[in-house]
């Protein structure tokens, strides 16, 4: 692939709690020099000036443990403040239960906040999943609405993305949802296996060093 398609995958993000207002603003100006197609900030961060890209935040991060319902007014704020698309996180616990009801509740009750109005993606945390909680979690986010299962928030101690996750829920979802591939992508080789496994988008913290090495 070249240099342009792969950035034209990646969500540039910068969800550091450290993050200053000035960081952002950094990391748009690089999103645009790199070309790539989405930033990825902390809803405290918008809203945000980001002309020519799409701009994406997190609910219910990076643990999940949070109600259904702060997720939701949490998602339906960001859209208000000019969020195009909304990275949620399951109740991973739920999944671990294999109370599959339960994360399809929690991710419908984020969709229909927002609906129409942003793109929904939600984060499964694959790492800390079996094959079949992978598969089961990825069934119920398509059922729900999500037009992406995530793999990972990158805070996890059970670790990121991996090309057999991506692989699976690829495979699960087909065609019914994307994949985001997202957690430790840190090479331009790990970023290509992504993509090769069947990601198609990229949430990336160094996504210059990546390119470079495309």
């Amino acid at each position: 692939m070249t240099r342009a398609a792969v950035a034209a995958m990646i969500d540039h993000t910068l969800l550091k709690p450290e993050a200053t207002r000035d960081d952002v603003r950094a990391l748009v100006a690089e999103a645009q020099e790199l070309g790539v197609y989405a930033i990825c900030v902390s809803p405290s961060m918008l809203p945000v000036t980001a002309d020519g890209l799409a701009v994406a935040t997190v609910a219910g991060f990076p643990s999940g443990k949070h109600h259904s319902l702060v997720k939701a007014a949490e998602a339906r704020l960001a859209v208000e403040s000019g969020a195009n698309e909304v990275d949620m996180v399951i109740d991973i616990g739920a999944a671990k239960a294999n109370d599959f009801n339960a994360v399809l509740a929690d991710v419908l009750t984020v969709y229909e906040a927002i609906k129409s109005r942003a793109l929904l993606k939600v984060i499964i945390e694959s790492a800390a999943l079996t094959d079949e909680q992978i598969v089961g979690a990825c069934e119920a986010a398509v059922q729900a609405g999500a037009a992406f299962v995530k793999t990972s928030t990158g805070f996890h101690p059970a670790g990121g993305a991996s090309a057999h996750a991506v692989a699976l829920m690829a495979k699960t979802v087909a065609g019914r949802a994307k994949v985001k591939a997202s957690g430790g992508i840190r090479t331009a080789e790990s970023a290509l296996e992504m993509i090769a496994a069947g990601a198609d988008r990229l949430g990336l913290s160094n996504s210059r060093a990546v390119l470079d090495g495309i």
